[in-house]
């Protein structure tokens, strides 16, 4: 299943980030610490060019801190990048970018001009939440659905910075399919736009494989687990009750259930890819030299 999804006020963003971006003094890109490859948007260095950034590694209390920090080291080998990663439950942290965003900047003379920064992420990456935190009080839009923000707003922050919030955009063809599918895992796609079964069986292969002791421990399942993802999911029913008449589990509850326990760190701490992953990937799908 190829998962595309480019709404109208999307492609509308990325004109309006263009025609901006010669005016921008930094740019914050809100990632998903779970899926940083997935979430970062390919056509953000185009549009960034050599405009220095913080790649916010955000929901980072959701993964997994010892591949969290493998991407911070990988994300920081591009010139001009800064990674930091955040929770929106320690609101301390997230108020340090309003010092670390004039550090950057120290050879600016920031005193006399005001700094423009342009904040930029997917749908439900949190970008909106962490605004009204920098903000202290609510002004972006939050939600548990995707594409929240449908405009460009410009909001003044202390230290002289002013933020200008774009609507989160995906990317035309969501490519390598991979990506679609952890986009879609942890809720960046509209559920509406999804089939709940294939996801949930993409990420019940990736978690057998990775995090075993995650289904295992939250599911009450026995070990050796079964190698098909069906079987997974007629265990993970039978002890949540999810069955059809005839004894069968019903595989759309119990993706529902599954999917919504891993989007709120029910499973434990997991991320969904790492940069050995995507570098192996990368290599994979790099076409052969003639």
């Amino acid at each position: 299943m190829a998962i595309n999804w480019f709404p109208g006020h999307m492609h509308k963003a990325r004109k309006e980030i263009k025609k901006i971006m010669p005016e921008v003094d930094l740019v914050i890109e809100v990632l998903d610490a779970r899926i940083p490859f997935s979430s970062e948007n390919p056509l953000v260095p185009a549009l960034r060019g050599s405009t220095p950034a913080i790649k916010i590694l955000n929901k980072s209390d959701l993964a997994d801190p010892a591949v969290t920090q493998r991407w911070m080291r990988h994300l920081e080998r591009t010139p001009g990048v800064t990674a930091v990663a955040l929770t929106q439950k320690h609101p301390g942290e997230v108020s340090g970018l309003l010092n670390l965003i004039p550090e950057l900047l120290k050879h600016r003379n920031l005193e006399k001009r005001t700094v423009r920064v342009l904040i930029l992420g997917i749908p439900n990456v949190g970008k909106s939440t962490l605004i009204n935190t920098l903000a202290g009080r609510a002004i972006a839009k939050t939600g548990n659905e995707p594409a929240i923000t449908k405009m460009l707003q410009r909001i003044q922050l202390p230290n002289n910075i002013v933020l200008l919030d774009t609507p989160g955009f995906l990317w035309p063809k969501l490519s390598p399919e991979e990506c679609g599918y952890r986009l879609a895992t942890t809720g960046a796609i509209k559920d509406t736009v999804i089939e709940f079964d294939e996801v949930a069986m993409f990420a019940i292969d990736f978690l057998r494989a990775a995090y075993p002791e995650a289904l295992v421990n939250r599911y009450q399942l026995q070990e050796p687990l079964p190698t098909s993802a069906v079987e997974i999911m007629d265990a993970i029913g039978a002890r949540r009750g999810c069955l059809r008449r005839g004894g069968g589990a019903d595989l759309h509850k119990v993706a529902e259930i599954l999917l919504n326990e891993l989007r709120s760190g029910a499973l434990g701490r997991i991320s969904l890819e790492t940069p050995e992953m995507i570098a192996q990937m990368t290599h994979a799908n790099s076409p052969e030299p003639e």
